[in-house]
């Protein structure tokens, strides 16, 4: 076993230790959740002066899929607003350490449920390897490792985009499969009182006939 501080030994030793490194990421809060209509829903995070943040956020269902979006800092100043957005991304750096507060908004809407994701990154990841100082290249395994390592990053990112994406498309499908199951109910309930009108018309037609020749051979 290596001693604390140094590097592990051999190839196994390198990938544990990007595995290991990969897990202590920057701090990141990614949640799904139920937006009722004439509701509001605010998230509060503290945060460091000089930190990079990174909001993102898209609405799955409901609606139009829009949501007002609202972003402000400790002292109330609004940093972010924008008014019934499908999605969006806004990356900031903070001006001081304290509470900040972004909220989502469905005032809006008087009938209409949404669900509404949101990824708030705080911070950027650290390196690979912050425990040496280099003067000299990467040697090839710990260029593998950040290859790796990016790439990995990468994934992640089209994953959970295709994964919202399949959750809209279902969402849109499964409206439009209900729209069309009570337009055709409606259409044969239509089709039935007409065919119904049309009996009764032709049979008041035909007994007002009847009346009228009887009448006249009297």
């Amino acid at each position: 076993m290596p001693l604390r501080g140094s590097r592990p030994a051999g190839p196994w030793g390198r990938l544990l230790l990007v595995v290991a490194l990969a897990a202590c990421a920057a701090r990141a809060s990614e949640i799904t959740f139920e937006l009722p209509d004439n509701a509001k829903q605010c998230f509060y995070e503290e945060i460091a002066q000089g930190t990079k943040c990174t909001l993102e956020f898209q609405v799955i269902t409901g609606g139009h899929y829009d949501v007002d979006c609202r972003l402000e800092d400790p002292d109330g100043t609004v940093l972010y607003k924008e008014m019934k957005k499908q999605y969006d991304s806004f990356t900031f750096t903070a001006s001081r350490n304290g509470t900040y507060k972004f909220c989502f908004s469905n005032e809006f809407s008087t009938f209409t449920h949404k669900t509404v994701y949101f990824d708030f990154q705080v911070g950027e990841d650290p390196p690979l390897f912050p425990s040496e100082n280099r003067v000299t290249a990467l040697t090839q395994m710990e260029s593998a490792c950040v290859s790796i390592h990016e790439a990995l990053k990468s994934v992640i990112d089209y994953q959970t985009h295709f994964r919202l994406r399949e959750a809209q498309g279902r969402s849109r499908a499964e409206d439009l499969n209900t729209r069309v199951a009570y337009w055709s109910i409606g259409e044969a309930i239509i089709l039935l009182v007409v065919s119904i009108g049309q009996v009764f018309l032709l049979k008041s037609f035909f007994s007002d006939k009847r009346t009228t020749t009887t009448r006249v051979g009297s």
